[in-house]
């Protein structure tokens, strides 16, 4: 899989995850809008992780950084 998140990208990602999860989980728990947003928060966390994001691979958008080597 080719990343193509930069490392300001995945850290925002991360935060707005962290927020998703807690709204998720304490905030709305018990409730269709809680279980939507961990499910967000679960994804935008794994894509963070993963450093590769399935939407900027569709449309070619690339926020990484390119080594001077090309790798």
């Amino acid at each position: 899989m080719f990343n193509n998140l930069g490392a300001v990208d995945r850290l925002i990602r991360l935060v707005i995850a962290s927020v998703l999860f807690y709204f998720g989980l304490l905030v709305y728990s018990s409730s269709t809008l809680g279980v939507g947003l961990t499910i967000v928060g679960v994804v935008m966390a794994i894509s963070a992780l993963a450093g590769s994001c399935l939407l900027y691979g569709l449309f070619g958008i690339n926020t990484r950084k390119q080594n001077p080597q090309g790798n």
